[in-house]
């Protein structure tokens, strides 16, 4: 099957990397419109909407994920539109229905993307409790049933710790169901993609610990009877030779923002300490690896275009089903990719698929 490719959406302001370089990256509509319209011609797949309430590495304005997915959904024609909910901030009912609206919008091109949360800070703004690392990602899983009882269900009923619903209608249904994604580096987040999502997204990583996340997944899920899908975050730096590329990433890391990152760093080594195995996302995190919040620097999708291709193969190799995507300069440099990258890596996947019928 071949590999499917994603970008994260620029909703929030101050780009995908915490820096003061120039980031010739907008975070309006306007520009998030103009961006998926160049996506789709460039042949991405996915686009992934991020979710915030407040500023968090610098990321002083957003825009709300399922509102930009309702907007996205009316001005594009092939992207399947992501959109990244928090539990706990929403019930899971209104926004089975909010979901099932932007799914007639788009004619069956939207799917969500579950977090479960490492921002004490939104919480205590909105008056909400802050549930412990696993109850976190029980919330989540009952939110993911009470969403597929209502998009499935004529008449959907769900008693759980964290919701009830009782007779409750959804009309209309879905055109198409969507898909659930779900990160989290913890063994509740691992057994809980085993359980109920479609999706596991992984931080940036090498290829070796990337490899042993998707062999773990793949096992849990192969004891519920399930299959699972991976998709893994990489920042794309495409330049004519490797030297350039590198020097962007530098420059890149000169040029960080040191008190956003520093402050983004004691949040997330808070929360990824919080798993009872303190191995949650970003726990084994640098300085430099934190500069793109999720660590898509060590993904090493960093060179010439040639360079970016084999190692994105090397990512299929592993398990990788949909590598996900971020830019320094959107519109320039997603549709540079689509141009330099995903020619070459459909021309190495046909190699492959060929050399393993030898």
């Amino acid at each position: 099957m071949s590999l499917q490719f994603a970008y994260w959406a620029p909703n929030v302001s101050g780009g995908l990397v915490i820096s003061n370089i120039e980031q010739r990256t907008g975070w309006s509509f306007e520009d998030n419109k103009r961006y998926a319209q160049v996506a789709e011609e460039a042949g991405f797949d996915y686009v992934l909407l991020q979710t915030r309430f407040l500023a968090s590495y610098g990321a002083e304005k957003q825009l709300e994920a399922t509102a930009l997915a309702a907007g996205l959904a009316s001005v594009t024609s092939k992207l399947n539109i992501i959109t990244a909910i928090l539990p706990g901030l929403w019930h899971p009912g209104v926004m089975a229905k909010i979901i099932s609206t932007i799914d007639h919008i788009s004619n069956g091109r939207v799917s969500v993307n579950i977090v479960s949360g490492w921002f004490k800070g939104e919480f205590q703004a909105y008056g909400l409790p802050w549930l412990d690392h696993d109850e976190r990602y029980r919330r989540s899983e009952e939110f993911i049933q009470v969403l597929r009882e209502l998009w499935t269900k004529e008449i959907a009923n769900y008693q759980g710790d964290f919701y009830r619903i009782h007779d409750a209608p959804l009309k209309p249904k879905p055109v198409t169901q969507p898909l659930v994604f779900q990160g989290g580096n913890s063994i509740a987040a691992k057994e809980m993609a085993s359980r109920v999502s479609d999706v596991y997204f992984m931080n940036g990583n090498s290829i070796e610990n990337i490899k042993q996340q998707i062999d773990e997944v793949r096992e849990l899920a192969k004891l519920q009877g399930r299959t699972v899908k991976f998709g893994v975050n990489g920042f794309v730096i495409v330049r004519e030779t490797e030297q350039e590329a590198q020097q962007v990433l530098r420059d890149i890391i000169a040029h960080a923002d040191d008190e956003a990152v520093e402050g983004f760093k004691s949040q997330v080594k808070f929360a990824g300490k919080a798993s009872p195995q303190g191995n949650g996302m970003w726990a084994n995190s640098s300085f430099e690896d934190l500069v793109q919040y999720n660590d898509g620097f060590r993904t090493k999708l960093i060179g010439t275009a040639e360079q970016v291709a084999d190692r994105i193969i090397e990512l299929k190799k592993v398990g990788v089903d949909i590598v996900l995507t971020g830019f320094l300069h959107y519109e320039e440099e997603i549709q540079a990719f689509g141009e330099q990258v995903l020619p070459l890596v459909r021309k190495k996947e046909e190699q492959l698929s060929k050399a393993a019928i030898r």
